[in-house]
């Protein structure tokens, strides 16, 4: 694939589909150190394809990857999603120039959750009972073992991570896919705000498919354009597939020379 596209390739895999309740199979903070293994000695000039297949994870973990990748990169970073990314694997892929992407895959909604609760449910739903309760007082008792489950400063807590989730994927849009646009920041504002809205969505595992996104005005790749190219993609996606379903392995980064970082369900290994 790396030789058909004459650029560096990283696939980031993860085997939540296969393993769903296991730890470590989502974005955390020890991933740079498997990119930073995965990228020495690259010809960083080639720029490079980041194949994403992952349920998401920590908001500081990705921003922090997109920052590293833009230091190696710039801004020639192409994400390639096969089947799946979401949460803050979307958050990396609208981070990079443009998404390839196919008529199976998908992105997903870039809310942040806190302890599996959604932060922006959350902050609809005092919203909403403020006003019931300002409305009309007898809505209180209602109301109180439903707010009695959140604890001191919690609200704010998931005001600030909506507010960091929608400015750190605004500023990336800015930054790069949207760069070339007058009007960057409106545009990246609508996207922004339709794909952090729990509202709109109903759901954090919304699957979000390809002429969506192209409506929404993220620039899309069609994987079908290059039938050559779309093989090479599938048949790498389906190898490691194939290899999470079949043994320990949980996640696997890996570039197009062989060096790798594989996690394993009981330990870590740098091949």
């Amino acid at each position: 694939m790396a030789e058909l596209t004459s650029r560096n390739t990283i696939a980031y895999y993860s085997s939540f589909l296969s393993k769903p309740n296991v730890d470590g199979i989502d974005i955390t903070e020890d991933d740079k150190n498997a990119f930073m293994t995965c990228i020495h000695e690259m010809d960083r000039s080639r720029g490079l394809d980041l194949i994403l297949h992952t349920p998401g994870g920590s908001i500081a973990a990705a921003e922090s990857l997109v920052q590293y990748l833009r230091d190696m990169f710039g801004n020639n970073v192409r994400a390639i999603v096969p089947q799946i990314s979401m949460s803050a694997g979307t958050m990396i892929a609208l981070s990079c120039k443009s998404v390839l992407m196919g008529k199976q895959s998908s992105l997903g909604p870039i809310d942040p959750h806190l302890g599996g609760i959604p932060a922006d449910v959350v902050v609809t739903e005092f919203k909403r009972a403020l006003k019931e309760i300002t409305d009309d007082p007898r809505r209180a008792p209602v109301w109180s073992p439903i707010l009695g489950r959140y604890t001191p400063s919690f609200l704010t807590q998931c005001e600030y991570a909506v507010e960091w989730s929608k400015t750190f994927v605004k500023e990336a849009l800015e930054i790069n896919m949207l760069s070339s646009f007058e009007d960057k920041s409106s545009r990246a504002s609508s996207i922004v705000d339709n794909l952090s809205s729990a509202d709109h969505h109903k759901g954090h595992d919304r699957h979000i498919h390809i002429d969506r996104l192209r409506d929404l005005g993220v620039t899309v790749e069609a994987l079908e354009d290059n039938q050559k190219l779309q093989d090479y993609v599938l048949t790498v996606h389906h190898c490691f597939v194939h290899t999470m379903t079949n043994t320990p392995c949980i996640k696997i980064i890996e570039n197009q020379d062989g060096r790798a970082f594989v996690r394993n369900l009981s330990q870590s290994d740098v091949v």
